[in-house]
């Protein structure tokens, strides 16, 4: 096995080689190997100076969390970079790719930075629930200031190479070869030494500093790694720069074994090994250039929009020309907004449009790749769409349809090439919304879905596999979280609280809020088109249909759930609703009781942990983490909390049980109380229905 660091010499200058694959993380072996290079060089007469550089695609994209969860190895970085700045040799540290974490607290322990274009920098720490550990904190308001210090670690934000550049983040950017750059740079500090450490903080402002905690802290939901980054930073204007590492360092060992980090790990895990599918490895990709897109509408468009910023050709195909003009302007409004805030060059911005042929004639799609149906969720509309595409689509076309809820079997079999269907489930906005449910129906072909799973991660995307069934993934288990709300209701509580402990939970907003935004006559139409399966002993909470005909259909009609005012962002509890509640209590012979939050809480996690484990067990979840991914991504359940399937796992099995027992008979008849063992790892069980 080949050592993580190597030595090569360019004249009197050393070369550091960082090769750990894929990303050079920095594991214990490369620490050893790096203390043990600049012990080699400092004691070296020929040797004027050194350059750190990464192998490969990037230079230490950031620390090996594996070694998180226990206690970390010798050296640690804290020691490395003391290392290098006692050194009597300037080092200067070489970036390309990535320079995050650990490997940019690294590079600012170095006596200067070169980076290529396009490498991005920054210290995004706060987004696994600690702050940078090896002076992070203390060396970057060295260069940049106090309150930018504590926007970017605060953020995590990434900084690409232009952006540092104007910060003196790194001393110089090329375009060229990186590594004779990074030489020269070297041989022309001679034999000086410029650390950071030893140089004062830039005076601020105090109102600028207590401005960029208080907006920092609102940012980040106050969560205690985004608290520990602000104090961390703000004591490098206090105290001596040794202190202030020693304080830093306490930090970042107490929030490593956090709950937080714990569960921010465990996404950053599960997302690493969802992209990993073992029975689609040998199946080819078909190349996709063109992407048709059906449907201008709000999702169709934001769809079309995410292919342009992938760099995709895209054609827009709508039913009148109306609707397509709509579409059409609502593309253009959002690159001239993307150009007007800065976010966007405009060469940029009309290069996305060029790309883009909008139409009402069929025929477009001909030539494209990949069809992606983005119309009304109505299977009959649906199947007929996919009948037309049989006509117009060439042959090996992968043909996607956008739907929420429906069969994509159903829909597949209105084609004559179900192999090549699949489902590809964008969130809205589909072009801000990272999750995209790759669905796998019963003909999918493996090269289908591999080209499926590619093309959403050229978007930007995360994409989860899930087998076909009602609701899929995601869906499915929202609508039984949602009716476990409505029993709630049904029982005593009322929408506004509901709501307000979901949302203190961590939840951007409570289910009777989202249905609101999303329209309550949604959901209401697909209760409709299931009626006639439900099965008739089954508990069903008819208050949301009574809201619905009475015209109450969220936040378009004024009112919902709740009334709205300014224009339909303003939210207010109703008198009304409580006395249609109410009601609905009395006729259906219910007497309301009290209901403390952390009833309300329990029930509406158990009732997602629940479902969860009866998608694992019937194989429409892939992995338990899956379901995590899809929660977090697509439904705004708080990243801290790590997802329901991590929750689980920290409830531990005995108590997991007595807790679905307990919400089994709350529930009433109809609930399917599951076997939790597949969430916890073990082998699934039967499902064992409720009375």
């Amino acid at each position: 096995m080949a050592e993580a660091i190597r030595i090569e010499r360019d004249g009197d200058i050393a070369v550091i080689v960082i090769d750990n694959p894929p990303i050079n993380a920095g594991s214990a072996e490369v620490r050893r190997g790096l203390l043990a290079a600049i012990e080699t060089i400092g004691g070296d007469a020929s040797i004027r100076g050194a350059v750190l550089i990464g192998a490969g695609k990037t230079f230490i994209a950031g620390s090996d969390l594996r070694e998180f969860d226990r206690p970390l190895q010798e050296p640690q970085l804290p020691a490395v970079i003391a290392a290098i700045e006692t050194c009597g040799k300037p080092v200067v540290a070489a970036l390309h790719g990535a320079a995050l974490g650990g490997g940019f607290e690294l590079a600012l322990g170095c006596d200067g930075r070169i980076a290529l274009a396009g490498t991005v920098v920054g210290l995004p720490e706060v987004t696994l629930g600690i702050i940078p550990g090896a002076g992070g904190t203390q060396r970057l308001p060295r260069i940049v200031g106090i309150p930018a210090a504590i926007r970017m670690i605060a953020s995590g934000e990434r900084v690409p190479a232009a952006k540092a550049l104007a910060l003196d983040m790194v001393d110089a950017v090329v375009d060229g070869d990186l590594r004779p750059a990074a030489v020269a740079f070297a041989r022309r500090l001679g034999h000086g030494k410029t650390r950071l450490r030893d140089c004062g903080v830039p005076v601020a402002d105090d109102g600028e500093i207590a401005a960029a905690s208080r907006d920092a802290l609102k940012a980040g939901r106050n969560r205690p790694a985004v608290r520990a980054a602000v104090e961390a930073v703000g004591t490098a204007a206090r105290l001596p720069i040794d202190e202030g590492l020693v304080r830093e360092r306490a930090a970042f060992q107490d929030l490593r074994l956090s709950r937080d980090a714990r569960a921010l790990r465990h996404l950053f895990f599960a997302e690493r090994e969802s992209a990993r599918h073992p029975d689609l490895a040998g199946a080819m990709r078909r190349t996709i250039e063109r992407i048709g897109v059906i449907g201008a509408g709000t999702m169709g468009t934001g769809i079309a929009i995410a292919a342009l910023d992938g760099g995709f050709q895209v054609v827009l195909v709508e039913a009148d020309d109306a609707a397509l003009e709509r579409g059409a302007r609502r593309i253009a409004d959002h690159y001239a907004s993307r150009v007007a805030t800065g976010r966007l060059g405009e060469a940029d911005a009309a290069g996305r449009r060029f790309r883009l042929t909008a139409g009402t004639d069929w025929a477009m799609l001909a030539d494209v790749d990949l069809v992606i149906e983005a119309v009304f969720e109505d299977l009959a509309v649906k199947q007929e769409v996919f009948r037309r595409l049989d006509a117009v689509a060439r042959p090996g076309a992968v043909l996607a349809t956008n739907t929420s809820y429906l069969d994509v079997d159903a829909i597949a079999a209105a084609t004559m090439r179900p192999q090549d269907v699949i489902g590809l489930h964008f969130f809205s906005p589909a072009n801000a919304m990272r999750l995209v449910e790759v669905v796998r129906a019963a003909a999918s072909a493996a090269d289908a879905l591999a080209t499926g799973l590619a093309v959403s991660k050229r978007l930007g995307k995360l994409p989860i596999l899930t087998g076909n069934a009602f609701g899929f993934i995601g869906n499915r288990i929202y609508a039984a979280y949602r009716r476990q709300c409505e029993f709630m209701i049904e029982e005593g509580a009322y929408p506004e609280q509901v709501d307000a402990v979901l949302e203190s939970f961590g939840f951007a907003m409570g289910p009777f809020a989202v249905a609101d935004l999303s329209g309550l006559d949604i959901a209401w139409r697909m209760r409709q088109a299931r009626a006639a399966t439900r099965d008739p002993q089954a508990r069903y909470v008819t208050i949301p249909d009574r809201l619905c005909e009475v015209g109450r259909l969220g936040r378009k009609t004024g009112a919902g759930y709740y009334r709205y005012a300014d224009g339909g962002k303003g939210r207010q509890p109703d008198p009304v609703v409580r006395d249609l509640i109410d009601r609905a209590r009395a006729e259906t012979g219910i007497s309301p009781r009290s209901m403390d939050d952390d009833e309300i809480r329990r029930r509406a996690l158990l009732a997602i942990t629940n479902e969860a484990a009866l998608l694992l067990a019937e194989g429409i979840a892939l992995r338990a983490a899956d379901v995590d991914l899809v929660l977090v991504n697509g439904y705004g359940f708080p990243r801290w909390e790590g997802g329901p399937v991590f929750l689980a796992r920290e409830s531990g099995q005995l108590a997991l049980e007595r807790d679905l027992d307990w919400l089994a008979g709350l529930s009433g008849p109809g609930f399917t109380r599951a076997d939790p063992t597949p969430l916890l790892g073990h082998t699934p069980g039967r499902p064992v229905p409720s009375a």
